[in-house]
């Protein structure tokens, strides 16, 4: 019998990145630990309607478009005369099941303890699971919920999965569609859309806001808006969505704008919000209350209004990036276990993989104007880079943001081919409290896409 009592002394509710890793983390502090999944497809979202899939999509993209070849065999240029809805399918699925197989393997080598069905909750301390073989209790001393969140829905557009649909049915469409329609500009609809056009369909991005991702410096998105538009994507920015129909006569999705202009297409994504996977947990029985939709509120350690009910990834709301959520997980297991850990969000990279890709770590020029800290700023542009014309790729640019007189390194913005990866370097610096100056002073390999830090770091500081 166990000497607090439990079964357990953590059970997880997903199977998802924050999920994973606090499960693995309670395992390591040498804890019982067990992951509830509703059907044992280990990854949750991340792994088979989300980030691998999507990802994966986007390198078959851009291997069958022939896209990193342009440069060099010109812009029509495409391995495939037609890229079928099948040829990404075929690698994307071979993603989900060697990242489902990694991910297994990781928790049966910690003695994570699986329970397949649909959880929730009773009491504090005790969950009802319920699976093809019936009903079956639980009772852990902790709970981590990790459930993640979910396309959310909109009245005005009846989703059907074929022609008007969501991400996560995006990949089951028996077919590329050849015009778009692509409503919500945040992060899921960027990757798509570009993804898309790249492939050569007609895409038209609508969304209420202004302006995109807010949060990524602006001369970036710019560039990014510059080169989608150089694939034939239309912008509608600042236009809200009155109507959406499928008109069955003419085989094509009709959007109605509150400006009076009508979009058509072969098809209408919408990515516009996410919903909490919580409706189904019975909160109620332990006196949790979500917030907008479906969203748990969290203290700084992920615990909950309930002392040993914690939550982490996307179902607490912003950032929700794999990345986050894994470090989230793991620090919500630390600190229900007495291990003290914390996060620095301000050293945070983002990806953003559209293509091209983009990714920030630190401020952006109009934080840094809006709080009064002067600043400078050095630019290095791939196309002035060897690497950067091997592989073709001559609108990248890395942006570094300093301050003028300490020169300790503010922001890192990156657009371009790898840029998620390399943003790494100036996370490092960053994180450590470096000054440009540690740029200008390192020897790179070259040539490498890591050498733009140099140039860039030389390029500001000549402007002091």
């Amino acid at each position: 019998m166990p000497t607090n009592g439990y079964d357990y002394d953590l059970v997880v509710l997903g199977s998802g990145p924050a999920g994973q890793k606090s499960a693995i983390c309670a395992a390591k502090l040498h804890k019982r630990a067990a992951i509830v999944e509703k059907k044992w497809e280990l990854g949750g979202v991340c792994v088979h309607s989300g980030t691998i899939p999507s990802k994966t999509l986007r390198e078959a993209v851009l291997y069958l478009s022939g896209f990193r070849e342009r440069s060099f065999y010109g812009r029509n240029y495409q391995l495939k005369d037609r890229v079928m809805m099948s040829d990404l399918t075929f690698r994307v699925d071979a993603g989900i099941k060697r990242e489902t197989d990694v991910i297994q393997a990781q928790l049966h080598r910690n003695h994570v303890t699986p329970i397949e069905g649909l959880g929730r909750f009773i009491d504090a301390h005790t969950i009802e699971v319920e699976s093809v073989e019936g009903i079956k209790r639980f009772t852990s001393e902790n709970f981590l919920i990790a459930t993640g969140t979910r396309p959310a829905a909109d009245a005005r557009y009846q989703i059907d999965g074929t022609h008007i649909f969501n991400s996560d049915q995006l990949l089951a469409l028996q077919e590329v569609p050849r015009e778009l329609i692509v409503v919500g500009a945040g992060v899921i609809g960027l990757e798509y859309a570009s993804m898309l056009a790249t492939l050569g369909v007609k895409v038209t991005l609508l969304d209420a806001r202004p302006t995109m991702l807010d949060f990524i410096d602006r001369e970036i998105m710019d560039s990014l808006q510059f080169q989608l538009r150089q694939l034939s994507m239309v912008f509608r920015l600042g236009e809200k969505v009155t109507t959406c129909m499928y008109d069955t006569e003419r085989g094509r999705v009709v959007a109605t704008l509150e400006s009076g202009k009508r979009v058509h297409g072969d098809g209408l994504l919408f990515t516009v919000g996410r919903q909490g996977n919580t409706d189904k947990l019975n909160l109620e029985a332990v006196g949790l209350k979500p917030a907008d939709r479906g969203k748990l509120e969290v203290n700084e350690q992920f615990q909950t209004a309930v002392p040993n009910i914690y939550s982490a990834g996307d179902v607490i709301g912003f950032p929700a990036l794999a990345s986050t959520s894994m470090e989230q997980g793991r620090i919500a297991s630390c600190n229900m276990f007495g291990v003290p850990a914390h996060m620095r969000p301000q050293f945070f990279p983002y990806g953003i993989y559209t293509i091209p890709e983009i990714s920030i770590c630190g401020q952006t020029e109009e934080q840094l104007t809006k709080d009064r800290v002067p600043y400078e700023v050095g630019i290095s542009r791939y196309g002035e880079l060897a690497k950067g014309q091997m592989i073709g790729d001559e609108q990248g640019m890395l942006k570094l943001l300093f301050h003028t007189e300490t020169l300790k390194l503010l922001g890192v913005h990156i657009i371009g081919e790898r840029a998620a990866e390399i943003v790494h370097i100036g996370q490092a610096v960053l994180s450590f409290g470096g000054t440009i100056e540690y740029f200008r002073d390192t020897v790179f390999n070259y040539p490498t896409l890591a050498e733009a830090y140099k140039v860039a770091a030389l390029d500001g500081l000549n402007k002091l």
